[in-house]
């Protein structure tokens, strides 16, 4: 495609998509599936998430800016140090625990919400005896489409390792 056509089909489709919002009905645009099963969670192992935690990616939810996982974290075990650009909020679904966020350590148990801040340092723990379990809501699909969506991991170390290193 010549410079001039690429030109003419970039204008088009930003031409159709001025029309498509100019004339935006959002009943038309309803998603087909409004209701996830935890079934249908795609679930990545330890040996990808770097953890013995267990992360089920639901796929299926038709959110655009949010993304949703369940996590499963073994008794006596703990996820990875990490630290990623967007916030992140867990649900926790059964299960008690704690978590570094930074330099703070708080406690958590079924019912609760934990937040995590952008770019905050953060492990999870399950102390128990039993696993835990969570909903994890991010936004982070929001995040990639701006292209600025960034996740690190430190390894399994406790928070005060880092900060020695």
């Amino acid at each position: 495609m010549r410079d001039g056509e690429r030109v003419m089909a970039n204008f088009d489709e930003w031409l159709h998509k001025v029309h498509e919002m100019k004339d935006y009905d959002p009943e038309r645009s309803i998603p087909e599936s409004l209701v996830t099963s935890p079934d249908s969670a795609h679930w990545l192992d330890p040996e990808l998430t770097g953890n013995p935690s267990r992360i089920g990616v639901l796929v299926d939810v038709p959110a655009r800016s949010m993304e949703f996982y369940l996590q499963e974290i073994p008794p006596h075990s703990a996820t990875d140090l990490q630290r990623h650009v967007h916030e992140s909020v867990h649900y926790v679904t059964e299960g008690s625990g704690y978590s570094e966020i930074g330099p703070h350590t708080v406690r958590w148990g079924t019912g609760d919400l934990v937040y995590t801040p952008t770019l905050v340092w953060h492990r999870h723990y399950n102390d128990g005896a039993e696993p835990v379990r969570m909903l994890l809501v991010e936004n982070s699909k929001l995040l990639d489409a701006l292209d600025l969506n960034q996740r690190h991991s430190a390894g399994n170390i406790a928070y005060k390792e880092l900060e020695q290193g």
